[in-house]
């Protein structure tokens, strides 16, 4: 049994690599998503970094990137990959609204799809798009918050969040607004999206535009109640993506 999940987690780990540095002009479009939001010397937290495509197109911008992964195996790819590089900082955890210790569920062959949010894994496992996906394994991690990353790294000019439904406890360990970020949204869970929204517009007044899957391209922009009624309107089969939120006044 353990050289058959070591030969899942293996073959997990290169699907990854092959999904996200294999695709001929991913890494253009992801510098011209980015151009947008970020300058040179700016700082960005890259949170739920994986196998750190975003991590490294953001350098390419000139940033400094504080990438966050939780699962080990991909932390060390990480660690390895940008180790004594100045710009570039790994931090070993989860991030939610409070610190403390979690259980990270596991898919081996499809990791993109770890969690700590057991509900979401749940409702998603109904969605025809992930009725190939089997949460196989699980891992204790260490959890911390964007306010202690910031009281630790600083203030970021934009924060990535791709934590696979986790991403409003995430925001709920955020303090203050954050000039620019993005979340993944997924149609059959809606209800996260909206508590990110809620939570953004506690903090301050934002625009918001969505990228649909991996287009790396943004929509129009409008306001909450806009957005709001954009994602109501994707049917639950439908791909995942990102919204982006952009403080007004930034």
């Amino acid at each position: 049994m353990r050289l058959a999940d070591d030969l899942a987690s293996g073959w997990g780990f290169a699907r990854s690599l092959a999904v996200y540095y294999g695709r001929p002009g991913r890494a253009a479009g992801e510098r011209r998503l980015y151009r947008a939001f970020v300058r040179p010397g700016d700082l960005v937290f890259d949170v739920g970094a994986h196998v750190g495509n975003r991590t490294r197109s953001l350098r390419a911008l000139g940033a400094r990137v504080v990438a966050v992964e939780p699962q080990p195996l991909f932390a060390d790819w990480l660690e390895r990959r940008f180790g004594g590089r100045s710009d570039v900082v790994v931090e070993r955890c989860a991030l939610a609204a409070a610190p403390g210790r979690a259980r990270l569920q596991l898919s081996r062959r499809h990791p993109t799809l770890a969690t700590l949010d057991h509900g979401w894994r749940g409702r998603v496992a109904e969605a025809p798009g992930f009725a190939h996906v089997r949460w196989d394994a699980e891992v204790e991690v260490s959890v911390e918050t964007l306010d202690s990353l910031i009281a630790r790294h600083g203030r970021p000019t934009f924060c990535k969040l791709d934590v696979e439904g986790h991403e409003a406890a995430v925001l709920a360990g955020l303090s203050q607004p954050l000039p620019a970020l993005s979340f993944e949204y997924t149609p059959a869970v809606p209800q996260v999206a909206e508590a990110c929204i809620a939570r953004l517009e506690a903090l301050g007044r934002y625009r918001y535009a969505a990228s649909v899957g991996e287009s790396l391209r943004l929509g129009p922009w409008g306001d909450a109640a806009q957005i709001r009624r954009w994602l109501a309107g994707q049917a639950p089969h439908r791909p995942s993506g990102d919204v982006y939120a952009r403080l007004v006044g930034t």
